[in-house]
């Protein structure tokens, strides 16, 4: 075995995709010669040099003395940054481009479905009705993307390609083609122009519960779609669940589609379940693809300890 230091691999989720046994074997693989770890195996964690993770426990990663990169395998980091025991060392966030097309493939899908009236086609469906409504185009609808970083942007240029009118929010100044970009605050005047709005912003405190009442009525009403629709694949606790709710029942919001929430799994007697207006997914817009990671993650490491420098570093003041 080679004296590299080891990569510790602390994976934390519960679901199929976040498998502790199957992200190891994909790291084993394209590991060779370093050790990759789980918890508790007995490794001294004076030879941990790597962590790569996924909602670590706080204080876990704190227990590693000599770690020199964090390398997160998801989009968001919000978990990390929760963490005050964080070890002050540079911290790597996922961006390859099977996630970014993954959560293209999620908004634009979600897009559509609303466009195209799909929860009426289906209910249709399912009282037995033959019922067919005006079908609008696409250019009769703007569609606005509340972060316009590598997912944003890259969501935006497909739905461009559908004929859509596309607007865009961000923290600073953003130029993109096809799109009306608004940032700081502008938020006001991007929100008064947006029929379906698409969340993709990450969890910060200035963006914590910012999916609310006050936010939705300020959306643009006046398009075929009448209500406007809210699509949320960012993170659970920028909406405001109570006010989701609210807004869906008294015609504020017409639908909503949600991946996120503030409690994952979503609660058995969450109203979101049975809701009328709502789509529910769980979690899985953009599932993090462990071959495509680990790989990822190995390039960043080799490239690191050639001297060279590490990609897509998270800046931990801003928290994204």
């Amino acid at each position: 075995m080679s004296n590299k230091g080891a990569l510790a691999l602390l994976v934390h989720a519960g679901t199929e995709n976040w498998s502790p046994a199957r992200w190891k074997a994909r790291f084993d693989d394209v590991c060779r010669d370093r050790r990759v770890v789980l918890p508790d195996t007995g490794l001294d964690p004076a030879e941990v040099h790597y962590a790569a993770v996924w909602k670590p426990k706080p204080g876990e990663l704190a227990a590693f003395p000599n770690l020199r990169v964090i390398f997160n395998l998801g989009a968001g980091v919000d978990a990390l940054m929760a963490d005050a025991s964080l070890p002050e060392v540079p911290l790597v966030r996922v961006a390859v481009d099977d996630l970014t097309e993954r959560m293209t493939a999620y908004v634009v899908l979600h897009v559509l479905m609303h466009h195209r009236q799909e929860l009426y086609l289906r209910q249709s469906q399912r009282e037995k009705r033959w019922a067919p409504k005006y079908q609008w185009p696409a250019g009769a609808i703007t569609v606005g993307i509340m972060g316009l970083g590598t997912l944003g942007a890259h969501a935006a240029s497909m739905l461009r390609q559908f004929g859509f009118r596309l607007t865009g929010w961000s923290r600073r100044p953003k130029q993109i083609e096809g799109v009306k970009c608004f940032h700081g605050d502008q938020l006001g005047a991007f929100l008064q122009a947006t029929n379906i709005l698409v969340c993709l912003l990450p969890l910060t405190p200035d963006t914590r519960h910012i999916l609310n009442r006050e936010l939705f009525l300020q959306l643009n009403r006046n398009s075929p779609l009448g209500a406007p629709v809210l699509i949320n694949a960012g993170r659970g606790g920028l909406q405001n669940e109570a006010h989701i709710l609210q807004c869906l029942d008294d015609d504020t919001l017409g639908a909503a589609s949600l991946d996120v929430y503030q409690t994952e799994p979503l609660p058995a007697d969450s109203p979101f379940w049975s809701h009328p207006k709502v789509v529910v997914t769980p979690h899985n817009a953009a599932d993090t693809d462990a071959d495509e990671i680990s790989k990822y993650v190995v390039r960043q490491i080799e490239r690191f300890e050639a001297g060279g420098e590490l990609e897509n570093l998270v800046d931990c003041k801003l928290g994204y």
